[in-house]
């Protein structure tokens, strides 16, 4: 590595960290390490319009495929912008390296033009903030960063002045020793012996997966088939799980629907699986409990354990399903797919009901037109608030889709972001970004990036002009929505002056037709649909405790309005149930 300067080496030590790109927004003190990318020929510069966009657009890479993402920001305000999406990022467990630019060195602590202190700033968000102030500090510094965000899987900050980046870094640097692979976790015999004893004892076993359940679909699908046990999940173990499970009885939450929420609470054991679900009040308090996590820090911070086991979940249960002995009654499992399709069925009333014909359009409709006419590998991004309900509620899962957004940190906006990173992974794939109207018009500018990069991006805009989700909460608080409207915009009309495809939907019979089109178009496009307001804002046929319940999250059922192709999916599941 001699002979190069503090920001070549930088570049190409993410470069050999399987670093492609790097987003962000050129700055002066940036502009050593943007020309190192620009003459390095392996990384690629992606040009966004705010800084915020890079850390989602990396953040959204980074959890697709497991490995390092990386963005910058240039001295203070630049870098400053970084830190909402690398908070969701780091939340998320996505091995993200964020490359904070610093004023001049010798001036660090003047006062100066936008000083900032970066490496405090962003030591919340991140497991390793560090500044680079002498060259002597490469490459161990930054090696060091990637070990942190790619081992513990979340952010690393580095901090480094423009001037110290143009330096020449010391000859004879240490070589890059990062191991990219991540290992598994086995729990110990004496964990699992204990874990066998408890399974065994049970009559009624409920699994709960979480993300933590990634790549081990087969595992809990022969666990559950050995102990007779029905499968619920959160939000987040949707796409994980939910696909081809002949035990799934919905999910569990604020937003959740089957019979996830009976199951876990009339079982004997419950085990958690892979999950950090933190909506205590609908975890049962007086039933056995059971966390499994690679995580140490998870176990039993949500809800008091029987036992905590550290491990791998497919790992886990490798040992696991072998050593516990098969249970012959499926009686408690048959109940719960019952009353879970039972619960499905009751769900699709009223806001389902004539719903092609309904003007304003019913999002659910749209979600659901979306859901048939979206691709079997989808890449789905979603928006904060009302979209989640649409994602959890209509999307459906198959093992090759692939769902995101801000499911930890909350944020608005960081749908469009995340399609970003997602589309520049692979052009080939389809990408849709669910965004609401309220989040769209956050980081709009960078609908901008998609025409400028070519990215064929496809944003399905729920527009009912206003905060649908703060207008719920508002009303179930008792307070009257206010602050929460805005005027009517065509969005459509926005892209098409953009430069991309855009069309407007104001017909039920439009839908389809114009997400085909969408779909159909070899570029970045728009569907701007204009959905009704009022849609789940007062759920029918809900009671003042149900209500008063959403907003302590003490009851499991909140939100009807439809499940789209679950309904089907649990009747599927009926007719494998053995008859009497």
């Amino acid at each position: 590595m001699s002979g190069q300067s503090v920001a070549e080496q930088y570049v190409d030590l993410l470069a050999r960290a399987g670093v492609r790109r790097m987003y962000g927004v050129v700055g002066d003190s940036l502009n050593p390490v943007v020309d190192a990318v620009r003459r390095h020929g392996s990384l690629e510069w992606v040009q966004v319009r705010h800084e915020e966009v890079a850390a989602f657009a990396a953040g959204a890479e980074a959890q697709l495929t497991g490995r390092l993402a990386a963005c910058a920001g240039s001295c203070g305000p630049g870098n400053l912008h970084l830190i909402n999406g690398l908070f969701d990022a780091h939340r998320s467990m996505a091995p993200v390296l964020a490359l904070a630019a610093q004023i001049p060195s010798g001036e660090i602590g003047t006062g100066y033009f936008q000083e900032t202190h970066p490496d405090r700033l962003f030591q919340e968000c991140s497991h390793y903030s560090e500044l680079i102030s002498s060259p002597r500090q490469m490459p161990r510094v930054v090696q060091t960063a990637i070990q942190h965000a790619v081992g513990r899987r979340g952010v690393s900050v580095v901090a480094l002045p423009g001037d110290v980046a143009a330096e020449d870094s010391p000859a004879g640097g240490a070589e890059l020793a990062t191991p990219l692979d991540r290992p598994t976790v086995r729990p110990a015999d004496e964990e699992l012996a204990r874990l066998t004893e408890l399974v065994d004892a049970a009559g009624k076993v409920t699994v709960f997966c979480g993300r933590g359940v990634e790549g081990a679909h087969a595992e809990v699908m022969a666990f559950a088939e050995k102990v007779k046990a029905p499968v619920g999940h959160a939000l987040r173990g949707k796409e994980h799980i939910q696909y081809d499970n002949p035990y799934d009885v919905g999910m569990s939450g604020l937003l959740g629907y089957g019979a996830a929420y009976e199951a876990m609470h009339e079982c004997d054991l419950l085990i958690l699986l892979g999950t950090d679900f933190p909506y205590t009040d609908f975890l049962p308090r007086h039933v056995r409990t059971v966390q499994v996590d690679v995580q140490p820090e998870r176990l039993g911070r949500r809800t008091q354990l029987d036992f905590a086991v550290w491990g791998d979940v497919r790992e886990t249960l490798r040992c696991l399903t072998p050593a516990v002995r098969e249970k012959s009654s499926r009686r408690f499992l048959d109940r719960m797919l019952h009353r879970h399709a039972h619960a499905l069925e009751g769900a699709v009333g009223a806001y389902t009901r004539d719903v092609g014909r309904h003007t304003p359009i019913h999002p659910e409709y749209v979600a659901s037109v979306l859901d048939e006419e979206a691709a079997d590998d989808a890449v789905f991004t979603v928006d904060t608030g009302m979209c989640c309900v649409w994602a959890a509620r209509y999307l459906t899962p198959n093992g090759r889709r692939r769902i995101l957004g801000s499911f930890v940190h909350g944020s608005m906006a960081n749908a469009l972001p995340q399609a970003i990173g997602a589309q520049f992974l692979d052009r080939s794939r389809q990408v849709v970004s669910l965004s609401g109207d309220g989040g769209f018009s956050m980081l709009m500018g960078d609908f901008l990036t998609l025409v400028h990069h070519g990215l064929p991006v496809k944003v399905v805009v729920f527009n009912n002009s206003s905060l649908g989700m703060v207008d719920l909460e508002m009303m179930v608080d008792g307070l009257p929505p206010h602050g929460t409207g805005y005027p009517h915009t065509d969005f459509a009309a926005i892209a098409t002056a953009a430069g991309a495809h855009g069309v407007r939907v104001e017909k039920p019979a439009q839908v389809r037709e114009a997400l085909r089109e969408a779909f159909a178009h070899d570029g970045p496009a728009l569907v701007d649909v204009v959905t009704d307001p009022n849609a789940l804002a007062i759920p029918p046929k809900i009671t003042t405790e149900q209500v008063t319940g959403f907003a302590l999250s003490a009851t499991r059922t909140v939100l009807t309005g439809g499940v789209g192709r679950m309904v089907d999916l649990a009747r599927a599941n009926l007719r494998n149930v053995p008859r009497p």
